[in-house]
């Protein structure tokens, strides 16, 4: 980690005046905070398909490593593109790439051994929902009275309708 901390400044730094010396400064600096602001624009679009793939993940059901995964690293990319460099920026654009980030979690997938996984209290699946969020077991007891549609009741709707 301690090289990264200073090798990746000094490729940033030895980048700069490269580029800076063929380009000139403003070009430079006008492609720095160009890339930030295109980055940003990128990584939010993709953060909420992101978002969007995790909630249908939960609600399906299904594993959520990948979405997660896929998230995070978009988080990543954003941090990276938000940081001055040239180097860091290229890291950031090929995260946001969707094929780059399934090879990197592929890679990472294989080299992780996942212990334990379990959804639900106690390792038990979550009983299935209605689409109101209640379980399909949940019985509800009332009582109804039968109207004729061509003698309606004239004592008018009931008080807890009106505001």
């Amino acid at each position: 980690m301690l090289l990264l901390f200073i090798g990746i400044p000094l490729l940033e730094i030895t980048l700069f005046i490269q580029v800076g010396g063929a380009i000139g400064l403003g070009w430079t600096l006008a492609i720095v905070i160009g890339t930030a602001v295109l980055g940003a624009w990128m990584v939010r679009s993709q953060g909420a398909r992101a978002m969007l793939n995790l909630r249908t993940s939960f609600s399906n059901l299904q594993d959520p490593t990948e979405p997660l995964a896929h998230g995070a690293m978009i988080l990543f990319s954003g941090a990276l593109l938000l940081t001055p460099g040239f180097f860091t920026d290229f890291i950031g654009f090929a995260l946001l790439v969707p094929a780059v980030r399934s090879a990197v979690y592929r890679y990472l997938r294989a080299r992780i051994n996942v212990q334990n996984f379990q959804m639900g209290p106690d390792g038990q699946q979550p009983r299935p929902s209605n689409p109101h969020g209640q379980p399909r077991d949940r019985v509800i007891d009332g009582e109804f009275k039968e109207v004729d549609p061509e003698n309606p009741p004239q004592d008018g709707p009931s008080e807890w309708t009106k505001r």
